[in-house]
């Protein structure tokens, strides 16, 4: 039994990447059992056991950069990194640098051009979205050519949010439109995957990868957050060998 997903897309052979699940761990309870994070209250011995685990199962070269992260639009270039940074996504042109986010509802996006010369993870949760956190991620790959990969996240049946975050996305571009649908009087069910699309095609990423999952009701494979309130996380990660 493997205890990670492959991203299904046409990056270069040398691009190795991965969304770790929520099963092959040692953590106990709501955190049952691969949680690799450290902010959410689980045992610190746990947590580390469980990274030792991930970097062992899928022969990471290095540690993986952690970030903290915080709904911002901060890029961090992970290959000069030594404590974990408050941001939201990283970037790397050199090899054995393994970039890294953690979710349990948002967005893991992964990004790579054709040559395979840079890599990037992002978190991307709605207010990281709305803010640029893609676009800005997007600049400091200096290619034309990107692929992008959609990570397991929030379904849109499950994501109910309030009017003003439509309002929110919409004021910032009428396309945003297609990923909201009324649900209640003041609620609507929102589209992360289809939002995420449109800000790649907008910043002139066109090959777009993952997009369908569903991390609230797939609870034997993911955490979520919407579902469990104190709940573990996935992480997923992206480097060059």
């Amino acid at each position: 039994m493997t205890h990670w997903i492959t991203p299904d897309w046409p990056a270069p052979a040398y691009i190795r990447a991965a969304t770790t699940l929520r099963t092959g761990g040692v953590s106990q309870a709501e955190f049952s059992s691969l949680n690799p994070a450290d902010h959410v209250n689980d045992l610190p011995h746990h947590v580390l056991e469980n990274r030792q685990r991930i970097t062992s199962m899928l022969a990471l070269p290095a540690e993986p950069v952690w970030l903290r992260q915080t709904h911002s639009v901060q890029v961090v270039c992970a290959d000069q990194v030594t404590e974990p940074p408050e941001a939201d996504a990283s970037y790397t042109r050199k090899n054995s640098t393994v970039c890294t986010v953690l979710t349990a509802d948002c967005l893991p996006l992964l990004l790579c051009d054709r040559q395979g010369t840079m890599v990037a993870a992002i978190h991307g949760g709605w207010r990281g979205l709305l803010n640029g956190i893609i676009e800005n991620t997007v600049l400091k790959m200096s290619s034309t050519e990107l692929y992008a990969w959609l990570g397991p996240a929030i379904g849109t049946q499950c994501f109910e949010v309030s009017d003003d975050v439509r309002n929110a996305f919409t004021n910032k571009s009428a396309q945003f439109a297609s990923a909201f649908k009324k649900h209640t009087e003041d609620k609507y069910l929102a589209d992360i995957y289809q939002i995420a699309r449109i800000l790649l095609n907008k910043a002139g990423v066109k090959q777009i990868y993952g997009g369908q999952y569903c991390t609230v009701t797939d609870k034997e494979r993911f955490f979520s957050y919407r579902r469990d309130g104190q709940t573990g996380r996935m992480a997923t990660m992206i480097w060059k060998v």
